[in-house]
């Protein structure tokens, strides 16, 4: 059996002859990321099979044998990392980085009194002020068009200071302006930077060598990653620096300093969703705006329900429109630049955004009859994170230097070596005796997690799972051990540590991988603590908690035996059929998408392969073409509800809405979603990020105008302009 890295104990010849092939795939890679080859030629030149598949070369694949390999091959793709001077749970665990909230300056633009402008702070400068900043973005209408001198190495010249798309043909438009800007301007600011890492400020464990500013490119240059924090009713203007590398060759050998940055899942208009073509450039800098409103605003909008509303800073609720019951939680953002989100989003470009409501408001003593009381705290009157723990979990690898690396090979995903929480290999954290709140977000690349607790003695310990995705669950469901969580698959639990005063208890990893498929076993508890019992490095205990006594003033939070349930939906217009499949795209590529028993596709963007209108509701049925993948499949701007999962009633855990649905080895999903309020151009993805880079990929729009398919970006650093989609889908 064909495992995805060397045993501890392989000989010196193995190692070598694996380094050597890793060595030589870290070259392809480095040429791929440089632009000098494209996925095709890898295809067409051999380097890759048709399937997807590292092809069987000596010195490039090291599955094949080798004369220096004890005659046995070497069975795995690389060396395991180092982890020299680092024991598990020797470091603290580091919260995420809370960011810099400065207060939105709205001004009329002198040049277009139509228009605004819109001031921001400086995250950096936590006491900057964005009046001092008023060169901001035309953000109510157009981007920004101020010229700046564009590096050399991007060619030259002169283009835009803002990435966001804008068309100067004399038939073209503001064809990416934010959409009701004027009913949902700006109140907040978040400035925020890509950089490469600082100099000696990225660790990944305080014994191991510092990250070299070509390895990690992360927000602010520094980890760990970002949290942002947001509530309704009070819309946000993030502003997103692009500070990395003119020269795209300076990368350390993977990575693409072109960002597109999508906020996952949020209910807004497609300029803002980071769609995977609206990608900008090292220089420039986009404002996103996220209104942060409950759907369902145009059709409920009395405003008169206190569970539809928002913390008013005073104690008090702010009644929104909208439908209560499409409130969203726990959400997180990351790069979506096209065919390079894997590459990106390893590299450092992803962090978490909490959402706060009247239901859910981070406030753990207001007891007003609408605030669950979920664990979090009560110093502030909203969003308090003392115990409100924020989790990314992601699998990483490193060189025999140290640095962060990445492997294209073998297409059907990246698996690391390293089980990090918040860029931390295996910390501990300390805990009071009470109840805690985790929001826990797989952000690897391919690795499908399945998170059990125990303690000390290795015995099942209960965790309260009270959401799934971005969203509370109806009604929480009491478990040892989670689902499988795909990637970008978000499971909020609450965990209570009263009984374990002074003692250990560990999440610990059950989901064993062999290759980057789909776990290959979900491994019983006493099997994952045993060691040696897996040759997967990543099983077993990855996050240890410090339970120490009792809190003086006792805990005020709960768990209520109700909490969000699912909204009604107008009755279907259509049922559409998405089959997720290997190979037999019109490029040739790895991967591919079938709709409505159509041709399988690969990725095209220029492509609108479905039409949904505002204002209706469809049946998706999302299907795995077989060959025994896990696909994890993510549809953007909406929350659906699972129908069934293989003619099946979901699971209690996957009875509220869900934004990211796993299908299994030949498995069909059932879902119904509608479409409200924004239009666009908006995706419909797997979230193995290698499979979506690899083309599978679709995009979808949705407008009120008929079937007219929208201008799709074409980004240049001297200035973007839209143009038609080559191709709209029959059937749409």
């Amino acid at each position: 059996m064909s495992y995805i890295h060397l045993p501890r104990n392989a000989s010196k010849a193995q190692i070598r002859d694996a380094e050597n092939a890793r060595k030589n795939r870290s070259e392809i890679v480095k040429a791929l990321s440089h632009g000098q080859v494209s996925r095709r030629e890898l295809v067409k030149w051999g380097l890759v099979t048709g399937a997807g598949l590292l092809a069987p070369i000596g010195g490039l694949n090291p599955f094949v044998r080798s004369a220096r390999a004890d005659g046995g091959g070497i069975p795995t793709g690389a060396p395991l990392s180092p982890l020299t001077g680092a024991d598990p749970f020797s470091q603290p665990l580091q919260r995420l980085d809370v960011q810099s909230r400065a207060e939105a300056i709205c001004i009329e633009d002198s040049k277009d009194p139509n228009n605004m402008v819109v001031a921001t702070g400086d995250s950096s400068k936590p006491d900057s002020n964005p009046a001092s900043n008023l060169k901001g973005s035309h953000a109510e209408r157009l981007s920004c068009q101020d010229k700046m001198n564009v590096d050399s190495a991007l060619g030259g010249g002169q283009g835009p200071c803002e990435g966001r798309p804008f068309d100067p043909r004399p038939t073209g438009g503001d064809y990416f302006a934010h959409q009701q800007w004027n009913t949902f301007e700006p109140q907040v600011t978040i400035d925020v930077s890509q950089k490469p890492a600082l100099p000696g400020r990225v660790k990944f464990h305080p014994n191991w060598p510092a990250q070299k500013d070509t390895s990690v490119w992360c927000f602010n240059g520094t980890l760990p990653p970002p949290l942002v924090l947001g509530r309704y009713g009070e819309p946000i203007l993030f502003r997103h620096h692009n500070e990395l590398p003119a020269d795209v060759k300076q990368n350390g050998g993977f990575g693409r300093h072109t960002i597109s940055t999508h906020e996952h899942n949020g209910h807004h208009g497609y300029e803002n969703d980071g769609f995977t073509g609206a990608f900008f450039y090292p220089g420039q800098y986009y404002d996103y705006h996220w209104p942060i409103v409950h759907a369902g605003f145009s059709t409920f909008n009395a405003a008169d329900d206190p569970r539809c509303g928002s913390p008013d800073g005073k104690g008090g609720i702010t009644k929104l429109p909208g439908d209560w019951k499409e409130t969203m939680s726990t959400h997180w953002f990351h790069d979506h630049m096209f065919s390079f989100t894997a590459q990106n989003v390893y590299k450092g470009n992803a962090g978490m955004f909490n959402i706060y409501s009247s239901l859910d408001r981070g406030n753990e003593t207001i007891n007003d009859g609408v605030n669950f009381r979920l664990p979090s705290g009560s110093g502030k009157d909203w969003g308090n994170l003392d115990y409100d723990v924020n989790l990314m979990v992601a699998d990483k690898a490193f060189d025999s230097t140290g640095q962060l690396y990445f492997d294209i090979f073998n297409l059907d995903g990246f698996l690391g070596d390293v089980m990090t929480v918040n860029a931390c290999y295996k910390p501990f954290f300390e805990v009071e005796a009470r109840k805690y709140r985790f929001r826990i977000l797989n952000a690897s690349v391919s690795r499908f997690f399945k998170i059990g607790l125990c303690d000390e003695q290795g015995k099942a310990v209960p965790m309260i799972q009270i959401g799934n995705d971005g969203n509370l669950l109806p009604a929480p469901v009491t478990l040892t051990e989670l689902d499988e969580q795909g990637i970008a698959e978000r499971y909020d639990v609450v965990i209570d540590f009263a009984n374990f005063v002074n003692k250990k208890l560990y999440l610990v990893n059950l989901a064993e991988h062999q290759d980057g498929t789909k776990p290959s076993q979900d491994l019983r508890l006493a099997d994952a603590l045993t060691p040696g019992k897996s040759k997967d490095p990543c099983v077993g205990k990855f996050l240890e908690f410090r339970v120490g006594t009792k809190p003086a003033n006792g805990d005020p939070s709960q768990v209520p035996a109700q909490l969000i349930p699912n909204p009604v939906m107008p009755a279907p217009s259509r049922t559409r059929t998405f089959e997720f499949g290997k190979g037999g795209g019109q490029d040739g590529l790895p991967w591919s998408i079938k709709v409505d028993g159509g041709q399988s596709m690969n990725a095209d963007y220029f492509r609108a392969s479905a039409m949904p209108q505002i204002g209706t509701s469809e049946i998706w049925v999302l299907k795995n073409g077989g060959g025994g993948w896990d696909h994890p499949i993510h549809i953007h701007f909406e929350e659906g509800q699972i129908l069934s999962r293989n003619g099946v009633k979901p699971s209690p855990q996957e009875s509220g809405r869900k934004d990211v649905y796993r299908l299994k080895p030949s498995g069909t999903v059932t879902l119904q979603m509608q479409f409200r309020e924004f239009a666009g151009m908006y995706m419909e993805h797997c979230h193995n990020t290698q499979h979506e880079d690899n083309a599978m990929l679709l995009r979808w729009d949705i407008n009120g105008g008929g079937l007219v398919p929208m201008d799709a970006p074409n980004p240049s650093p001297q200035g973007q302009y839209g143009t038609v989609p080559t191709t709209l889908a029959s059937k749409t």
